[in-house]
Order: C-alpha cells, then sequence, then structure tokens
C-alpha cells in the first residue's frame, strides 16, 4: 500500500477541474517534446535500429496527447470521486494516495523522453518506463477501487507503456545499448582513407 505524500503530490487545485486536469499533462508533455528537440527526436529514431511493428514517428504526438488527455481526465474523476462529501473514509484514502502515484508516474513520464533522445542512455530510459509501467498498474488499481471508470480510463495508457517498453527495449538491444551519434565502428576509418588518397 501506498501513502499520501503532499510534497510529491499535485496540488489539489489540478485535480479540481476537469480542464485543468487534462491540460497539465497535456501541455507538459508538449513542453518536454518542444524542449528535447523533436526534430532530433525523429533524426535518431529514423537513425537508430528500431525492433519490428514500430510505428512510424508521426504516431507517437497524437497517441500520446489522447493517452495525457485520459490519464487527466481518470485524475480529476478519481480525485472528485474520492474527496466528495459521499466518499468513504477508504475512497477518500484511496484518491489521495493514488494522487501521489499519479505525481510520481508523471514525473516518470515526462523523464523518459529526455533520457532517451536527448542523453541517449537507453538502459535508463528502459528503467524508467519499467518502474512507470509498475506505478500506472498499481494507480489503475487504485482508483479503479475509487471510480471504476477512472481506473478503466487508464488501461489505454497501460497498453501503450506496455508496447512502448517493448520498443524501448528493443531499440537498446539493437542498438548494442547505443545510440549516441557517433559513428559506426569501420566509418570513420573508411572517411579516413578517402581522404588520404
Amino acid at each position: 500500500m501506498t501513502a499520501f505524500i503532499p510534497a510529491l503530490t499535485l496540488p489539489r487545485q489540478v485535480f479540481d477541474h476537469p480542464a485543468s486536469s487534462i491540460l497539465l499533462p497535456i501541455s507538459l508533455g508538449m513542453t518536454v517534446g518542444y524542449l528535447s528537440n523533436r526534430s532530433d527526436q525523429k533524426q535518431t529514431y529514423s537513425r537508430i535500429k528500431n525492433p519490428p511493428y514500430s510505428p512510424p514517428s508521426f504516431v507517437f504526438a497524437p497517441a500520446w496527447t489522447v493517452l495525457y488527455g485520459l490519464m487527466g481526465y481518470a485524475a480529476y474523476r478519481a480525485v472528485s470521486t474520492g474527496l466528495s462529501p459521499s466518499a468513504t473514509g477508504q475512497q477518500a484514502s484511496l484518491a489521495r494516495q493514488g494522487a501521489t502515484l499519479y505525481t510520481v508516474q508523471l514525473a516518470l513520464n515526462l523523464v523518459w523522453t529526455p533520457l532517451f533522445f536527448v542523453l541517449r542512455r537507453p538502459v535508463e530510459a528502459l528503467v524508467d518506463i519499467v518502474a512507470l509501467l509498475g506505478v500506472n498498474g498499481y494507480l489503475a488499481y487504485t482508483w479503479g477501487q475509487v471510480d471504476r471508470v477512472s481506473g478503466m480510463l487508464l488501461v489505454p495508457y497501460l497498453g501503450w507503456l506496455g508496447y512502448a517498453t517493448y520498443l524501448c527495449a528493443g531499440a537498446g538491444y539493437l542498438n548494442g545499448w547505443d545510440i549516441s551519434d557517433k559513428p559506426a565502428e569501420g566509418e570513420g576509418k573508411g572517411k579516413g582513407k578517402e581522404k588520404a588518397q
């Protein structure tokens, strides 16, 4: 069982209105994507070896926008239901615990893109996304006890995270856990020989 940790939880006002609850993860995701330089992300994605069934790069932005919206709405429903006057003490406790889990998972989510595409650390990105998948599985279970719809709204997100974990692990493995920009072995030597001749 988790605990409600106010210092690790978004302010209650974020969860009070559907618009703020939905727009927060969408805007944070867009900001991280923008700051991580989308064109570099596309170049890296097209340059590295990706596992079978990898989608084209244009799929990610709309998919994440929808998933961020669903997670935001789930957060609104779970917290407003769990902290309503008609809620039981157990529902209120689970809603608060879920709010902490939600904040932690949002931070883990937002860290993944810089880990993989900016720092080019696929091992750390894989650890992050596996933790993200686990936290969200528990969050769906926790909030599902408060409001069944909230738990169900997280199911597409869990499915996508499972798929994204496969993509991350596959890309890491196929690239020898090194997705830096350095030239492949022999690539630099061949260019040097051409210049010398």
